[in-house]
């Protein structure tokens, strides 16, 4: 790659390939589920008219238009990720609106924000990724104004969310080539451990942190859950690769094991996360 992302190259070849295509044509979907956690995180944010705003690691840009719109003309939201499919998404949506937010695809680790140029730092799943998150969070409390709050959403431990584990638990004994997930690699369940999540925010000179665990109802329809769990999750890295009778195994016995998930029409599942809050000092 031409661009050098230190050290962090594999995070943006993963969200410049397939990864990143499956989750921009899943947008609605996701944000749809995702719903009810950027409105926990809209509550402890609370932006403000005239306010500006960073978002780290935006994707599509969801939680990016959902602050702006708060923000009124004076104000701003950059959203800040390493992923240039996305972003395009991302644009699209804010030029079909007129909100004030911009985007920039840099890695927020070691990008050149302005000093204390934002009055809030904030992530709706963003922050896990880093392969440095003190340098990381270093970053963007130098990038935050003083005083600036810090609000984020991250998961808690892959053992309290089922839902986000047990299809590629299911599918393992058919899919030898399942790749395994690293607890400590940068990743959807990085932020597990809450004594590491706070050692992070405290060598990377935040104060005043708080981190409670939170507990959320989402949803989606029924009709778009084997899509879901054969694009998104661990298995749409390899489903592709994936022979055809292997495939309609995996997906049978995937489906069967989400029956206690299934309402009617409707799929619904606990997100175990952590609601974490910091100010700079």
């Amino acid at each position: 790659m031409a661009h050098h992302m230190d050290g962090d190259s594999g995070q943006a070849a993963l969200w410049n390939g397939r990864v990143g295509e499956n989750w921009v044509e899943a947008q609605e979907l996701l944000d749809q589920m995702l719903k009810p956690l950027e409105e926990r995180l809209l509550e402890s944010l609370l932006p403000e008219p005239g306010e500006q705003a960073l978002d780290v690691g935006c994707g599509t840009g969801g939680t990016t238009l959902a602050v702006a719109r708060r923000l009124s003309a004076t104000g701003h939201c950059l959203g800040v990720d390493v992923s240039q499919l996305m972003l395009a998404a991302a644009r699209a949506r804010v030029q079909g609106e007129g909100a004030p937010a911009s985007f920039i695809c840099a890695d927020a680790q070691t990008y050149a924000f302005e000093p204390a140029s934002f009055d809030c730092v904030f992530s709706r799943f963003g922050v896990m990724f880093f392969n440095d998150p003190v340098r990381a969070f270093a970053n963007l409390r130098r990038a935050a104004k003083r005083g600036a709050r810090l609000r984020f959403v991250a998961w808690r431990r892959a053992a309290e969310n089922p839902f986000m584990t047990t299809a590629e638990s299911v599918a393992a004994p058919l899919l030898p080539n399942l790749p395994a997930r690293d607890p400590d690699a940068p990743g959807q369940f990085a932020f597990g451990d809450q004594s590491r999540v706070a050692r992070i925010l405290e060598e990377s000179g935040w104060a005043e942190i708080t981190i409670a665990p939170i507990d959320v109802v989402c949803a989606l329809p029924e009709s778009s859950l084997v899509h879901y769990l054969t694009r998104l999750g661990p298995l749409g890295q390899i489903f592709p690769e994936t022979d055809e009778k292997t495939r309609a195994r995996v997906i049978a016995a995937v489906r069967a094991a989400f029956e206690p998930y299934v309402h009617g029409a409707e799929v619904r599942f606990e997100a175990a996360c952590w609601r974490v809050g910091a100010k700079t000092p």
